[in-house]
């Protein structure tokens, strides 16, 4: 299968996903949660959906349970919004490349500040 297609299909599901979690889910324990990314399998049976929460560490397992709890409804909702045969087995996993990057960024500000204090 083309990389081109998967990522279109991946670029289809992170769109529909979003829209999935923010507007019909409603358990109070899935709070703001964006989609950041989802990779397909090569033969789009798995799909590994990377989310970005807003919060605590507790807050951000508890979105996760949330959406496991509820991946069969998101799964069925998927199914009828795009076109496949199968629609791959959602994996939620946590993207921490923002908070990543956020330490990086702190960590260079703080490099710049001690030379420029000239020690």
């Amino acid at each position: 299968m083309s990389r081109v297609r998967n990522s279109r299909i991946g670029e289809q599901m992170k769109k529909e996903l979003s829209q999935i979690i923010q507007l019909e889910l409603k358990d109070p324990r899935v709070g703001f949660v964006t989609v950041t990314a989802v990779d397909v399998t090569g033969d789009l049976q798995e799909a590994k959906v990377y989310i970005s929460v807003m919060g605590s560490d507790e807050q951000k397992e508890e979105s996760v349970q949330a959406l496991q709890k509820a991946k069969g409804f998101i799964r069925s909702e998927l199914g009828k919004r795009i076109q496949l045969r199968h629609t791959p087995d959602l994996l939620f996993r946590m993207d921490e490349s923002i908070e990543y990057g956020n330490k990086i960024e702190t960590l260079l500000k703080d490099i710049k500040k001690d030379s420029d204090d000239g020690i």
